[in-house]
């Protein structure tokens, strides 16, 4: 779990020119959420924001500094171990700057002064405070609450670290987000893996939003955990309102958020997955491309940081078991619109500049070829070009059902495209019996030779009406090597080549509910095609025309599946670590089940590679894709065995 943080920002009472006050407000925060193991609290936190020309007064600067070291001290009685970082104006160099300060081992670790001071409008920082370049002084001499002196360092150009550099830890102060560099850029590249930002930002109209998008797309830029903690309604309403607006967010992802909270208090808190972002830096090769124009940093180790008696637990992350669908309908809705635009898009264009038509797709009335010929129908349309151009092929053999056959009829028949029935039978036994197989053996050969007959089909119809063969594969399939090798493994342009199982299935509900009224009867059908059980239909049906063969039930669920692919191929995370997030995202699947299905995925997906090394073009959709000209290559030779032993 040495890969995992919890985090905090907590918005406390506030009592103005009052330290003493403030300091217990923040300490039974912290004591409440003692197991987080890093808590942020807002600018000048220790006094107030708001205390405006009382800052000049000198009982209040020490107040502050004495407050904060008791604070410090009484953190680890009330069994907070973390670090907490507050925010207190500290004199200096002749001058007074708005800091943070670093709390932990009931001490002063370091101080942050802030950078940026905003002059405008309503802020007057520069009344009161000097900017960070202006100090002298490395360290300064502080006089906590027992009239003991330390020396503690004080700069700009410091990061915090834990012993083993697990966790770095480096700091914007409100305005520094605002600035066209921020700070937090910088200390990203000289290692900072977190960055907390102690905030006064007052509440206008719409800054809310503006505020989100700063923090969340200022994490996606350094790849990093963002803690933005900000002063809440108990700064002075003099001329202004603060609502409390705290941000946790990962790498563009807002994994918590608090504004105007109840009783004027707040602590949000996330878990941070520390190996995820280190992954994401190491696939970014120009994340360091502008490190020389970093300044030389100093570091402070706080051999504690980041240890806690509370060790985060997987079921603490609570990992989304669907990580390809977006959460809430409005999303969801967004996500596939944008999805269907980009597969449709892609294959109108690869028409116009081959100068064909006409399209050919395999229809086997299954989710695939479902929304495969779903995005011809779009593609059609952006191009004007007649819907009958559409050569919609069902080709039946011993394992087609009547449900499935007639779902793909009624599809593109419905839609207006040509459609047309090959049976394929004698065809494929004749095969056998010329290669010498029996025609009552199911094994592989058999089943292999239903699909490349079906392919074979598709590609001489598609010479005949200089037509484009539409690939239906998708994403899942594509991983587990689950299509036949120049079988439905080929195609000339593939729309769903990067789209997982679940994805294709989200999207095909989404064109039911959205295009219900193309025409009558065709929600009902895609609906009858989401409820179909998942098979390739190449064994044959039972006595009573029935599916015998249900991909599920050999290789596992396909939710599991597009769970272990995403945090495989997104963060690169360990078959120990999938096995044990699947766990704690699929709480009612057993978890020998999940494991079994778990060296399923690793077997297949190392041993099927040489299919994806020669996929047909097509169109990436998503940052998960296995295309061998731009996102997946390896070996197809490579040994799966240390990765299995891990699973084990």
């Amino acid at each position: 779990m040495q890969e995992y943080i919890k985090v905090a920002a907590a918005t406390p009472h506030v009592f103005i020119a009052a330290p003493k006050k403030n300091v217990q407000a923040a300490l039974r925060l912290a004591k409440e959420h003692s197991d987080c193991q890093l808590m942020v609290f807002p600018e000048l936190s220790v006094t107030g924001y708001t205390c405006a020309d009382l800052f000049g007064q000198s009982h209040l600067l020490e107040q502050a500094v004495q407050a904060t070291y008791w604070l410090a001290e009484q953190l680890p009685l009330v069994g907070f171990c973390g670090m907490a970082v507050v925010g207190l104006p500290v004199f200096a160099d002749n001058q007074l700057f708005n800091c943070a300060a670093f709390l932990q081992d009931g001490t002063v670790l370091a101080l942050v002064p802030k950078r940026h001071l905003p002059n405008y409008r309503e802020f007057y920082e520069k009344r009161w405070f000097a900017p960070a370049k202006d100090r002298r002084s490395d360290h300064v001499l502080l006089a906590d609450h027992k009239g003991e002196w330390h020396d503690v360092p004080f700069g700009e150009d410091i990061l915090v670290s834990s012993g083993d550099r697990r966790v770095v830890i480096g700091v914007d102060l409100c305005e520094d987000l605002w600035a066209p560099v921020p700070p937090s850029s910088l200390a990203s590249m000289a290692g900072a893996n977190i960055i907390v930002n102690p905030s006064a930002s007052n509440e206008t109209i719409s800054k809310q939003d503006y505020r989100r998008d700063l923090v969340r797309m200022q994490s996606a830029r350094c790849v990093c955990g963002y803690l933005y903690a900000s002063a809440g309604q108990d700064e002075s309403t003099t001329d202004v309102v603060f609502s409390g607006h705290s941000i946790i967010s990962t790498n563009g992802s807002l994994q918590a958020e608090s504004i105007y909270p109840e009783n004027n208090e707040a602590v949000i808190t996330a878990v941070l997955d520390l190996q995820q972002l280190q992954t994401e830096r190491q696939m970014l090769n120009s994340f360091m491309t502008e490190a020389h124009l970093s300044a030389p940093w100093r570091t402070v180790t706080a051999p504690s940081l980041g240890k806690t008696d509370a060790p985060v637990r997987y079921e603490m992350l609570k990992p989304d078991p669907m990580p390809f669908i977006p959460k809430g309908e409005a999303q969801v809705n967004k996500r596939c619109a944008e999805i269907a635009k980009i597969q449709a898009t892609g294959l109108s264009q690869r028409l116009k500049k081959t100068g064909m038509q006409h399209l050919v797709i395999g229809m086997s009335g299954g989710l695939d070829s479902t929304l495969a010929f779903l995005v011809a129908v779009d593609a059609m349309k952006q191009l004007h070009l007649p819907i009958s151009n559409i050569y919609g092929i069902t080709m039946p053999c011993v394992g087609t059902t009547t449900r499935t056959r007639s779902n793909a009829e009624t599809l593109v028949r419905g839609y207006g495209a040509t459609f047309q029935q090959i049976d394929i039978k004698q065809a494929a036994m004749l095969h056998l019996r010329d290669i010498g197989h029996a025609e009552d053996v199911c094994d592989v050969a058999f089943e292999n030779t239903q699909a490349r007959e079906r392919t074979q089909i598709l590609m001489d119809v598609a010479n005949m009406h200089n037509a484009l063969v539409v690939g239906t594969g998708d994403l899942s399939e594509l991983a587990l090597g689950w299509c036949t090798y120049n079988g439905d493994h080929m195609s000339m342009y593939g729309v769903n080549g990067s789209i997982p199982k679940t994805l294709v299935k989200t999207l095909v509900k989404w064109h039911a509910d959205t295009k219900a009224a193309d025409f009558e009867g065709l929600k009902e059908v895609l609906y009858d095609i989401l409820d179909t059980p998942i098979s390739p239909e190449l064994l044959p049906v039972s006595d009573t025309g029935e599916m015998q063969q249900k991909t599920e039930e050999t290789i596992g669920k396909y939710d599991l599946h597009d769970f272990f692919l995403f945090h495989m191929m997104r963060y690169g995370e360990s078959p120990r670590k999938i096995f044990a997030l699947a766990q704690a995202a699929y709480p009612d699947i057993d978890k020998v089940y999940i494991k079994t299905t778990l060296q399923t995925f690793y077997r297949r997906f190392f041993t099927q590679q040489f299919k994806r090394s020669c996929l047909p073009d097509g169109v990436k959709v998503g940052s998960v894709a296995l295309s061998p000209r731009g996102d997946w290559r390896m070996p197809s030779d490579a040994d799966a065995a240390e990765f299995l032993q891990d699973i084990e």
